[in-house]
């Protein structure tokens, strides 16, 4: 299914290539290994816990997850566990009666097609049940390695704002970050861009004074502009 249009904030022109690279320097150099967040005991899990976190925080979802893989690490021990005890694990996430049928589906289709193993090809990873393209990329990127830009509200955010890339889709600012991030960068690029996004440039008031690369981005509302925060903001 295409990646749904996003209200973009307006920006300049992208940066040029080598702001692009300084940028990524900096984020590199303030977290050499960036990991997911998402709490998971091999590609299975990680694949789950990605369906599971669609519109949920990783906090939420790893509160859940923890127990339910536990004792459910693999396609087959989830689908003898069941929809409903599945179900009763997730309960806490939004969507979970959703969730919940495509975790026993996608474990069922793993089984029956793939040995029980999760596929490393985004074509087979898409036809999988609450799987799309972010959900791909992210397994992609983290279990096998593969030099993917999954696209959350989080990393849309950034690109349109520094901007990396700009463009009114996810699906689109994933290519067009794809086709820019220079390779030293593009497999951590992810993780560092929604890491970013959650931590310091934040959908309701960036916090421009502790960005590490506030100089070179062009987003035009900074909050270094701004009266101080208070302590609770």
């Amino acid at each position: 299914m295409p990646a749904l249009a996003v209200g973009v904030e307006t920006s300049p022109e992208p940066v040029d290539d080598t702001t692009l690279v300084e940028i990524f320097s900096r984020l590199r150099a303030a977290d050499p290994e960036p990991r997911s967040e998402l709490e998971y005991r091999n590609p299975y899990t990680l694949l789950v816990a990605v369906v599971l976190s669609a519109q949920a925080t990783d906090k939420s979802v790893n509160l859940a997850t923890a127990p339910l893989f536990a004792i459910a690490d693999t396609p087959q021990k989830m689908l003898d566990l069941g929809e409903e005890r599945v179900r009763h694990f997730i309960r806490t996430i939004g969507l979970f009666n959703t969730k919940a049928k495509n975790v026993i589906a996608l474990s069922r289709i793993l089984l029956e097609r793939h040995g029980g193993a999760v596929p490393c090809e985004a074509e087979a990873l898409e036809v999988l049940p609450g799987v799309g393209t972010k959900t791909a990329s992210v397994v992609l990127n983290v279990a096998f390695g593969v030099s993917r830009i999954a696209v959350d509200t989080h990393i849309f955010r950034v690109s349109n704002r520094i901007p990396l890339f700009s463009a009114p889709t996810t699906d689109k600012v994933q290519a067009g970050l794809e086709a820019r991030v220079p390779e030293p960068f593009r497999l951590n690029a992810h993780h560092w861009l929604i890491l970013h996004g959650r931590y310091t440039c934040k959908a309701r008031r960036p916090d421009c004074r502790s960005c590490a690369i506030a100089d070179l981005c062009r987003y035009p509302s900074k909050t270094t502009a701004l009266t101080p925060l208070s302590d609770g903001d």
